[in-house]
């Protein structure tokens, strides 16, 4: 996969398939399905973006469209990240997005530690660098979920 992610806010990518970002434009998604990406997983629930019907584009550029709303840290649960887990056996390359890439980081790093049985503090990180904001609130919530006690 080429490198579309030049202009994505806070893209960062985990392996060599998967890319985390804040919200693309519809130029951006173009640009992903043309270097070869098939889904686009969107973390935003409902009413929370309105600027452009990206289920459309994303289907008019070809590609898998999955919403998995994640409001907040109540949302960074079992089911939400088996759905993530789910989307992402077969589905790469994939973009996964939030706002910020902030709720991305962290449904990647509670996916990590329970589905892929990353110690607490692996798995913290992989949401580091898959966005989780270091001054976001959220870090709190995310090590009591993951279990980190330092």
């Amino acid at each position: 996969m080429s490198d579309y992610t030049s202009d994505l806010s806070h893209a960062a990518r985990y392996g060599n398939e998967i890319v985390t970002a804040g919200q693309p434009s519809e130029a951006q998604l173009q640009a992903a399905a043309r270097e070869g990406v098939r889904t686009v997983i969107n973390l935003r629930p409902a009413g929370e973006f309105n600027e452009y019907d990206e289920a459309a584009a994303v289907a008019a550029a070809g590609m898998t469209y999955l919403v998995i709303p994640v409001a907040g840290p109540d949302d960074i649960n079992a089911g939400n990240a088996k759905q993530l887990d789910d989307a992402l056996d077969g589905g790469t390359p994939a973009l996964v997005h939030c706002a910020s890439s902030n709720r991305v980081g962290a449904l990647m790093a509670y996916r990590a530690r329970y589905l892929h049985n990353e110690p607490a503090e692996s798995a913290l990180q992989i949401g580091l660098d898959t966005g989780l904001n270091p001054s976001s609130p959220l870090l709190g919530a995310m090590r009591d979920k993951l279990g980190v006690t330092n």
